[in-house]
């Protein structure tokens, strides 16, 4: 089975244009997924590609357009690939022997800002060696540094790994846990799934699946039920659960279901601690209360999908926070890794962002922070709105 897009390691690579970043890339991958030609600019969109590293393990490849492009359309590729960035786990700058300039300067101060790990690669050492003088600059700013030939380097491949390696944040060598750091091993989960019109026929969601897995690498016991049967559940387990995990949409049933000396949290909330910062999101939620007729939430999804009926994001969520707030709201919608301008709104409610990697949404927290927005996502939303936030975060307080 394949890794998910969003549990791979992104590794974005930028540069100017014609320094080779294709090439390289080619090269690392052993496949042509990108176009090489002496004109400049003729990668003109984003270029993925996902593939096993070893020993890294699995990664997705981010082939930008050069960042000082010329071409007809250059703002907008560009733009795309400012974007980029924050998607980016581990980043690769590539320039040939002529050096770095302010171009690649101001990417290396978008990576120290965001904190995102980089090597400078330089490229086409077969055509000329780059001065002692430009590369002692390349020392200054970073220690991963590699010089190579795309064309010839026949180790290029190891030394791109043995780079990488040093890089990796800690986060992708020891993955964290969804929720089996939060019970004993042994105890018995268990897990409540509606099967609803967003569950696809013959499956369950992202989330949900992850969850049960995690409960197996801890040696946890999984009962997985809907909310219908959760009651005689409990009721046939000899002992308590250690803890309830629910969808956020059945967390009202599900609360009045569960005792109250049995945890209870959601799989949304689980994965705000896994994918962003849980502490943020929860003091988010809590400007919910500031909230005034008028003021504009943006709702975001990092997938897009068919809205249906009832869809929870442009239906249930706002539902929720008009009956919470009591005021007349202006709720927005946006879908896909694109980051909308913020300024105008008051609140920014996430999803549980199971479609993309944690770097990414901690790009959007860091961005919402800047600009001083409250951001929370759903579940911690639809708790707070419920009225359960606090019972829901009882068996992180350890």
């Amino acid at each position: 089975m394949q890794a998910l897009k969003s549990d791979r390691l992104h590794i974005g690579v930028f540069g100017k244009t014609n320094v080779g970043k294709s090439s390289v890339l080619n090269r690392i991958t052993g496949q042509e997924i990108s176009i090489v030609s002496d004109i400049a600019g003729t990668t003109t969109d984003v270029v993925e590609k996902s593939m096993e590293l070893l020993p890294v393990g699995p990664v997705r490849f981010l082939d930008t357009a050069g960042i000082d492009d010329k071409t007809i359309l250059a703002a907008r590729r560009v733009e795309k690939t400012m974007k980029i960035i924050n998607r980016t786990d581990i980043a690769v700058i590539i320039c040939d022997y002529s050096g770095i300039d302010d171009y690649e300067k101001k990417k290396k101060k978008k990576f120290e800002e965001l904190k995102i790990p980089y090597l400078i690669l330089v490229n086409k050492t077969d055509i000329q060696q780059i001065s002692e003088e430009k590369l002692n600059e390349l020392y200054t700013l970073t220690p991963h540094v590699i010089l190579t030939s795309a064309a010839d380097d026949k180790e290029l491949v190891f030394k791109f790994k043995a780079e990488i390696v040093k890089l990796v944040p800690e986060d992708f060598i020891n993955s964290p846990k969804i929720a089996g750091d939060l019970v004993p091993p042994k105890s018995t989960v268990i897990l409540v799934i509606p099967i609803d019109k967003e569950a696809p026929k013959g499956r369950i969601i992202l989330p949900q699946v992850q969850t049960i897995r995690d409960m197996l690498d801890s040696d946890c016991l999984s009962y997985v039920v809907k909310e219908t049967e959760l009651k005689q559940a409990i009721e046939n387990l000899k002992e308590p659960p250690a803890l309830v995990i629910t969808d956020s949409q059945a967390f009202k049933q599900v609360s009045e279901i569960v005792p109250p000396e049995i945890k209870l949290t959601s799989f949304s909330i689980l994965f705000a601690r896994l994918k962003g910062d849980l502490d943020t999101f929860v003091k988010g939620a809590k400007a919910i209360d500031n909230l005034n007729d008028g003021d504009k939430v943006l709702i975001l999804e990092s997938c897009t999908h068919h809205a249906i009926e009832d869809d929870i994001g442009r239906v249930k969520i706002p539902n929720w926070l008009r009956k919470k707030t009591g005021k007349n709201l202006v709720i927005e919608n946006f879908a896909g890794h694109d980051f909308p301008d913020i300024d105008d709104y008051k609140l920014i409610i996430h999803c549980g962002a199971c479609m993309t990697n944690r770097r990414e949404i901690l790009s959007r927290i860091l961005i919402a922070n800047e600009k001083g927005i409250p951001i929370t996502n759903y579940g911690i939303t639809i708790s707070y709105c419920l009225g359960i936030l606090p019972r829901a975060l009882e068996i992180f307080k350890k």
